[in-house]
């Protein structure tokens, strides 16, 4: 299915009956990426799964980029067109930063958080990275004065990230934006209940960032999966589902 909000196409799945259950992919991912829990909460909810702007089978954002608060403020106008607020969400990585900011400024829209392998707290970083960083960027500068650069500065841009340099242009912006977007600010205004789960092995997302979430989030709890990675939910992945039926489902967790 396909909604076009403010101008840009979301493209988007819905299956199942009950309770609505919204998924959020992280950074490169798509619909697919939630196969195997779409195809386990569809037995009890309805299942909302999209893709982001920028990914999948979406349009882009506008060239100048998009922050974290643009996908908040259309993932919120995408959960109010199709009547499912108050839905509970999954999130991952990327997904995690969108859904934080959502819980922090527009409550009434979400009802329980499931956050795995989140994205949202900035990474700590070396006084020689931020001086290696600064360094190319200034040299990468510094290019557009020297006459016939073209080659100097395709040199220079080797050093940037796999991720960003995959990217298409119109989505570099974004990625830059996204990346040193800072929601720490966001967890203590967090009110849904909030389940984090981590892969013991994620170095994307460390799991000191899941215990300062759980910190920050008043009333969240954190469970580390062992041989996990960033990817916790499908590395563990009936270990991950269990523990999302018990948070979502607790009478029937009680019941069994």
């Amino acid at each position: 299915m396909d909604l076009e909000i403010n101008g840009i196409n979301c493209h988007y799945e819905q299956v199942g009956e009950g309770k609505d259950l919204l998924l959020l992919h992280g950074w490169g991912g798509c619909i697919d990426s939630w196969l195997p829990v779409t195809e386990h909460f569809k037995q009890n909810c309805r299942v909302t799964v999209i893709d982001f702007p920028g990914h999948g089978k979406s349009g882009f954002p506008p060239e100048e980029g998009w922050t974290v608060d643009d996908y908040c403020t259309f993932t919120a106008a995408f959960i109010e067109r199709t009547g499912i607020s108050g839905c509970d969400i999954i999130a991952h990585s990327f997904g995690g930063r969108v859904a934080l900011l959502l819980a922090a400024t527009r409550p009434e829209l979400i009802g329980k958080l499931l956050l795995t392998d989140a994205a949202g707290l900035l990474p700590k970083r070396s006084k020689g990275y931020y001086l290696k960083t600064n360094f190319f960027k200034t040299m990468k500068k510094l290019t557009y004065l020297i006459p016939n650069s073209d080659e100097l500065r395709k040199k220079l841009s080797r050093f940037g990230s796999a991720d960003y340099k995959a990217l298409p242009y119109c989505m570099k912006t974004t990625f830059v934006n996204v990346v040193n977007q800072d929601l720490a600010w966001c967890l203590p205004k967090v009110k849904a209940e909030t389940l984090l789960i981590w892969g013991r092995n994620d170095t994307a997302t460390p799991v000191w960032m899941g215990q300062q979430m759980e910190k920050e989030i008043k009333g969240s709890a954190l469970i580390v999966l062992e041989n996990a990675g960033h990817f916790a939910y499908l590395d563990q992945c009936g270990s991950f589902l269990r523990i999302a039926d018990a948070f979502f489902f607790p009478q029937k967790a009680k019941e069994a």
